[in-house]
């Protein structure tokens, strides 16, 4: 098999790739953003194949990573649900290789931006958030200022069309905070 180019890898998930492909952790770029759901098979990663396929395009692609992590422990190690994939794939996203994990107290050392589907989430995360925690924490949907709904409905255990429905919300979301960090790392520090 040929060696993917920088694009094809950069919205695939590191801890998925072998490895040879992955970004070394001293390498890691300054800004790092976590999408959190409750299982990590639906929403959030999801949101992570959305903004890493948009940011790919983007002209400071090599200064932000991404990730995403449930704050349950259910589907550790699983692919995303079936629904999320197919939602994506028609979109032209693959998230299939993206494996589900817990977020962990460490994840607010490396991400700047821990952004929750939903208040339950975020409420969890505020459990879990060290005191010395500088980085932004809040619901991903507040980047989509257009958007009425705050929180990012659940589509598991749905029709498929509901995981259509929150793909179009994801879209919405990744677009609203490219468009903040574009205006973050175009201001000189």
């Amino acid at each position: 098999m040929p060696p993917m180019s920088a694009s094809a890898t950069s919205f695939l998930c590191r801890r998925a790739l072998p490895a040879a492909e992955r970004v070394p952790v001293d390498a890691t770029p300054p800004i790092g953003v976590l999408f959190v759901c409750l299982g990590n098979i639906c929403r959030s990663p999801a949101a992570e194949g959305v903004f890493r396929h948009r940011l790919a395009s983007s002209p400071f692609a090599d200064r932000v990573h991404a990730d995403s992590a449930g704050t349950g422990d259910w589907h550790v190690g699983e692919p995303p649900h079936r629904g999320s994939i197919d939602a994506t794939r028609r979109r032209g996203i693959d998230i299939g290789r993206l494996r589900g994990r817990q977020v962990d107290v460490k994840d607010f050392e490396r991400f700047t931006m821990i952004l929750a589907m939903d208040r339950s989430n975020l409420d969890d995360l505020r459990s879990l958030r060290p005191q010395g925690f500088q980085g932004h924490l809040g619901l991903f949907l507040d980047f989509a200022p257009n958007q009425p709904v705050r929180e990012m409905p659940d589509p598991y255990g749905r029709a498929g069309s509901e995981f259509d429905r929150m793909l179009d919300l994801v879209e919405q979301g990744v677009d609203g905070l490219i468009d903040h960090l574009g205006g973050r790392l175009a201001t000189p520090k």
